[in-house]
C-alpha cells in the first residue's frame, strides 16, 4: 500500500499508470470467476483489423466495452470478454503489397507461398502493435481465449459453413456482373462500393441503320453514353415496348461504330421512356441492368476489359491502353468519324473501392455467391420474436430491416491470396466441383479454386466461433448468445447484419442480445478524420500527454448512442483536470485517515446532517450509474458522477468535514474519518470500469479489502441510507451559504473580514436546521454576529438575497451604494416576477396539466410557491431600499 504521504500534490498519469496493467495480469483478474451461481455475461471484441495501429475510434469503442465488462464482473457477474483480430483479407494485402511495391517487388515475383509468408510477417508485427495498446487502454480482456480469424479453429468453422450452405443451396456459383477493384484485382460485394461524384460527360454518338432505314429523317439513332470505352461490348439497343415512337424500329439493326459490328433493336420493360431520348445501349458484361436484360434476350456477353481496367482484345486497336486513356482516345476516334454528335459534361455519382479508393468496375465474371433471401427472411421473422436483437438507438432496427428486406446475393469469393481459401476442387480432366471440408482423397487430380472468401465471411462467424462452436464447448454453452455488442453504426449492413443472419441459421440462437451502436470520432470543426485532411489523432499520444482514464472519461462522457463525438484538446484539459481532482481530494481523505486500519461506517445515531446528506447523495447516485449502464448511457452515467464528486463530495461534504477535523471532538473526529472512507471507497468503485488505472492506485493506497479493485464489489443502493429530509435540509443549508458568499463577493467583501449575517425565516423546520448546523455558517460565512430569527431588522446600508423560505442580509454600510443595491434588487424581483409567470403559462395550460407526469405537475406547482415567495420577500427589500433612497 502507497504511504498517504507517498501520493504526489499532483496527478501524474504515467506514474499512475506505470505497471498497474501488468499488475493486473499478474493477478490474473480478468478471466470468468468461475463461479456456475454468478449469471454469464460475456462481450466479443470486434476485431480490430491487422493492418496498422488503433485509431480513436477503437478508444472509444473498446472504452464502451471495458465499462461494462468491469461493472459487470464487479457486479458479480460471471463475465468472459473475447479479445481478437481480423485477418481482414483485402486491406492486408493491399498494405504488404505496397510496402513490396516500395522494394521493387510483386506477389507474382514472389508466389503464393512466399508472399503469404510475408502478409504472416507483417501481422505479428501489428498484432503485438495493438496488444500494447490494448494494455495502454487498460482492456480487461482474457487473452487466454484471444482468436485470430485466420486461426486453424476457425478456419475449420468456416470451411463447415460454406460446405453446409453450398450442400443446403444457399451457395452457388456462377457467372454474373459484380462489383470489380481493377487495382486489387478483386471481386467486391455492394456495400463495399462509395459512391461519390465524379465529373464526367454524356457522349452523344450516331449508330447508323445497316438497312438504309431511316428514323426522324436521319439515317441513324442517337445513343447516349457516359463510358464509350464499353461500347465495344454492345450487343443491342433497346426501348420500351411501350414506346409509340419507336415501335417500328424494333427488329432493325443498327451498326456500333468504330468495330462495326451489327446489333439488333429489341424492345425491353427495363428501358425508362422517360430518361433521355428513351433509347438505351444493352452491354450485358459491364453492366448488371443490361446483363439481366441479355439474359432475357438471349444476348452476347462481350468483355471488353482485362481484370487490371486495361482494354483487351475486344477492343481491337485500343487493347492494351488504360480505360481512361482508351476513353479519350475513342472519343476523338468517334469525332473523327464524324459519329460524335456532342458531349455534355455533368457530375454523376460513381463508385469507388472501399479499399482502394479507385473506380470500381462492373465485370462479367465467375464468382460465388451466397443466396441471400431465405437467410434474410429468417433475420426478419426472428426480430418480430422474444429472441429479437435489441437495437440500442432502436432506429437502427429499421435501417437494418430495409437492408433485409432488399438484400442482393452476396458476393463472397475474393481474387486475393490473403484469406480463407475456398474449400472447392476442380476435376484437371472431368471438370467436376467438389467441395468439402477436407481435400478430396486423390488431390493430384484436383485443383483447388485459388480464390479467398470475403473477409466479413469468417467474421460473420465471430460470436461464436471465438467460444469454440462447431466442437463441444463449454464456453459456446455457457457464454452463447453473447450478451452485448458495441461498434460503429457504419458496419450495420456489412458485419452487425451477417453475424445476426449467420448464427441464427447455425445456432439457431441470436448471436447477442443487445448491439449498442455508437458513431464516428470527429474532430472538433465536425470533420471525419482522415490522412488527407491532416486530422487524424493517435489514441496513445493523447494517454502519453492526459492519461488513459482522462482520455477514457472524455471518450465515454460527451457519447449519446447513435450519435458522432467531437474530439477536442479542451475537453481532453476538463477531463484531466476532474480526474486530478479526484486525486487531490482521495489524498486529503487518506492523509486524514490517520491510523485507520479497518474503516468501518458509524453508527446511525453518530451521523450529523453532512453524513446523512453525503450518504443519501452517494446512495442516489448509485442508482443513477447503475440504471443509466443498464440502458447504455454512459454520458448521463459520468455526469451524474462528475456532479457527485465535484459538487457534494469535494466542494461541500470534504470542506464540511475540516470543521469536524480540526476541532475538539475525538469521537465525531474518528466518525468523519470512517466516513470519508466509506465514501471514497464506494466513490472509487461507481469510477472503475470508466478509470481503472487511476482508483486502482487510489484504493490500493487506502486500507482496503481484497488483491484488486477489479474483483471488489460494485456499489448498490441501500434503504437505510435514503433520506430525502436530510437532502432537502442540506439544501437550504447550502443555498443560505450561497446566498452568503454571493453578497460577499458582490460587496468585495473578502471572508477573512468578519461582518453580520441577519437571516429572517418564518420556516421554523429552516431556522432549526441553520441554528443546528451554525458551524457550517461560520466557518462559510465568517459572520461577526450571526442572527436567525423569524423577525429581524435589517438596516438601510445593507446587501440582501432572497432564498427559499428565508432573506439573508449582510448590514455592509460602508461598501454599499444604496442606488447600486436598489438596481440589483430590480433585477430579482424581474427575474423572479419571469419565473412566476413562466409558471403560471405552463399550469394555465391544460394540457399540460391532464397528461404531464403527476409528480411534473406538482413539481412546477411548488416552484411556482417557491419563486411566488422570493418575488414578495424581493418586493418588499425594493420597496425599502427606495424610501431610504428617498430620505
Amino acid at each position: 500500500m502507497t504511504k498517504p504521504d507517498e501520493m504526489a500534490t499532483k496527478f501524474d498519469p504515467q506514474t499512475v499508470e506505470a505497471g498497474m496493467y501488468q499488475h493486473w495480469l499478474d493477478e490474473d483478474v480478468f478471466k470468468p470467476s468461475g463461479n456456475p451461481a454468478a449469471k454469464p455475461y460475456s462481450i466479443v471484441l470486434p476485431p480490430p483489423n491487422v493492418t496498422g495501429k488503433l485509431h480513436l475510434g477503437h478508444a472509444w469503442d473498446t472504452t464502451l466495452q471495458d465499462m461494462l465488462i468491469r461493472q459487470k464482473r464487479m457486479e458479480g457477474y460471471d463475465t468472459l470478454w473475447i479479445p481478437g483480430m481480423d485477418h481482414a483479407g483485402i486491406a492486408t494485402q493491399a498494405k504488404v503489397e505496397a510496402m513490396l511495391h516500395e522494394q521493387g517487388i510483386s506477389r507474382y515475383d514472389l508466389g503464393r507461398t512466399d508472399f503469404i509468408k510475408q502478409v504472416w510477417a507483417w501481422k505479428d508485427k501489428f498484432a503485438q502493435t495493438i496488444h500494447e495498446q490494448w494494455a495502454k487502454l487498460g482492456l480487461s480482456l482474457d487473452y487466454q481465449r484471444e482468436t485470430f480469424t485466420l486461426d486453424e479453429q476457425v478456419s475449420a468453422a468456416v470451411r463447415k459453413v460454406f460446405v453446409t450452405l453450398y450442400n443446403q443451396g444457399l451457395i452457388y456459383r456462377a457467372k454474373y456482373i459484380i462489383n470489380w477493384d481493377p487495382q486489387a484485382q478483386t471481386a467486391l460485394s455492394d456495400i463495399e462500393v462509395l459512391h461519390q461524384d465524379d465529373q464526367g460527360a454524356f457522349y452523344h454518338v450516331k449508330y447508323p441503320f445497316t438497312d438504309g432505314t431511316t428514323f426522324n429523317g436521319k439515317p441513324y439513332i442517337e445513343i447516349a453514353t457516359t463510358r464509350p470505352e464499353t461500347m465495344f461490348g454492345d450487343t443491342a439497343v433497346a426501348v420500351n415496348p411501350s414506346d409509340s415512337r419507336y415501335q417500328e424500329l424494333v427488329g432493325k439493326e443498327v451498326m456500333v461504330p468504330l468495330v462495326n459490328r451489327k446489333i439488333p433493336i429489341i424492345a425491353d420493360h427495363y428501358v425508362d421512356p422517360e430518361f433521355g431520348t428513351g433509347m438505351v445501349k444493352i452491354t450485358p458484361a459491364h453492366d448488371p441492368n443490361d446483363f439481366k436484360v441479355g439474359k432475357r434476350h438471349q444476348l452476347a456477353e462481350i468483355n471488353t476489359m482485362n481484370p487490371d481496367a486495361t482494354l483487351n482484345e475486344a477492343a481491337g486497336k485500343y487493347e492494351g491502353m488504360e480505360r481512361f486513356a482508351a476513353r479519350k482516345a475513342i472519343v476523338a476516334d468517334l469525332q473523327a468519324a464524324h459519329v460524335l454528335l456532342s458531349v455534355d459534361p455533368l457530375v454523376h455519382s460513381v463508385g469507388h473501392s472501399e479499399r482502394t479508393g479507385v473506380q470500381v468496375e462492373a465485370r462479367l465474371s465467375t464468382q460465388w455467391f451466397v443466396k441471400m433471401k431465405p437467410l434474410a427472411e429468417a433475420a426478419l421473422a426472428n426480430q418480430k420474436t422474444d429472441d429479437a436483437v435489441n437495437f440500442v438507438p432502436e432506429r437502427f432496427e429499421n435501417v437494418f430491416n430495409q437492408w433485409m428486406e432488399n438484400v442482393h446475393d452476396w458476393v463472397i469469393s475474393r481474387q486475393l491470396w490473403w484469406g480463407h481459401r475456398i474449400p472447392a476442387w476442380y476435376h484437371k480432366k472431368t471438370h467436376e466441383i467438389y467441395v468439402g471440408e477436407q481435400a478430396p482423397d486423390d488431390p493430384e487430380n484436383w485443383e483447388q479454386d485459388p480464390d479467398v472468401l470475403d473477409t466479413w465471411f469468417s467474421s460473420a462467424l465471430w460470436p461464436f466461433t471465438t467460444l469454440g462452436w462447431p466442437d463441444s464447448s463449454s464456453d459456446f454453452e455457457r457464454y452463447f448468445p453473447t450478451e452485448t455488442m458495441v461498434t460503429g453504426y457504419d458496419i450495420v449492413f456489412f458485419w452487425v447484419s451477417r453475424m445476426i443472419f449467420q448464427s441464427l441459421h447455425f445456432t439457431g440462437k441470436r448471436p447477442f442480445k443487445n448491439v449498442l451502436l455508437h458513431g464516428l470520432i470527429r474532430d472538433e470543426q465536425g470533420r471525419k478524420m482522415s490522412k488527407s485532411l491532416g486530422n487524424g489523432i493517435d489514441p496513445m499520444d493523447v494517454i502519453e500527454k492526459y492519461g488513459a482514464d482522462a482520455l477514457r472519461w472524455s471518450l465515454s462522457t460527451g457519447t449519446t448512442p447513435g450519435q458522432d463525438e467531437r474530439f477536442s484538446y479542451d475537453k481532453m484539459d476538463a477531463s484531466w483536470k476532474f480526474v486530478n481532482k479526484i486525486w487531490n481530494a482521495s489524498r486529503y481523505v487518506i492523509m486524514n485517515l490517520g491510523d485507520l486500519q479497518q474503516p468501518q461506517l458509524p453508527a446511525a445515531s453518530d451521523w450529523n446532517l453532512a453524513d446523512r446528506w453525503i450518504l443519501a447523495r452517494l446512495n442516489r447516485v448509485i442508482g443513477l450509474v447503475i440504471t443509466n449502464y443498464d440502458k447504455f448511457n454512459f454520458g448521463e452515467a459520468n455526469r451524474a458522477l462528475y456532479d457527485f464528486i465535484w459538487n457534494d463530495f469535494c466542494d461541500w461534504y470534504i470542506e464540511m468535514s475540516k470543521e469536524t477535523l480540526t476541532g475538539d471532538d475525538e469521537q465525531a473526529k474518528q466518525n468523519t474519518r470512517n466516513l470519508l472512507a466509506y465514501i471514497l471507497d464506494q466513490t472509487l468503485r461507481l469510477l472503475h470500469p470508466v478509470m481503472p488505472f487511476v482508483t486502482e492506485k487510489i484504493w490500493l493506497s487506502m486500507p482496503h479489502t481484497g488483491r484488486s479493485l477489479v474483483v471488489a464489489a460494485y456499489p448498490d443502493q441501500q434503504q437505510r441510507f435514503v433520506n430525502q429530509t436530510a437532502e432537502d435540509d442540506m439544501e437550504h443549508l447550502i443555498e443560505v451559504i450561497k446566498a452568503i458568499r454571493n453578497i460577499r463577493a458582490e460587496a468585495n467583501a473578502p471572508l477573512k473580514r468578519p461582518v453580520d449575517i441577519l437571516i429572517k425565516t418564518d420556516n421554523a423546520k429552516l431556522r432549526e436546521v441553520l441554528q443546528t448546523n451554525r458551524e457550517y455558517l461560520d466557518r462559510f460565512g465568517h459572520p461577526q454576529k450571526l442572527v436567525i430569527a423569524d423577525q429581524v431588522t435589517v438596516p438601510d446600508l445593507a446587501m440582501t438575497a432572497v432564498v427559499t423560505d428565508a432573506e439573508i442580509s449582510i448590514p455592509l454600510a460602508e461598501l454599499v451604494d444604496l442606488k447600486e443595491e436598489a438596481t440589483r434588487m430590480q433585477k430579482e424581483v424581474a427575474e423572479f416576477t419571469a419565473e412566476v409567470q413562466r409558471s403560471k403559462r405552463k399550469l394555465g395550460n391544460q394540457h399540460f396539466v391532464e397528461n404531464a407526469p403527476a409528480d411534473l405537475v406538482a413539481e412546477e406547482r411548488q416552484k411556482q410557491t417557491i419563486n411566488q415567495n422570493k418575488l414578495v420577500a424581493a418586493e418588499q427589500r425594493l420597496a425599502k431600499i427606495k424610501a431610504a433612497i428617498a430620505n
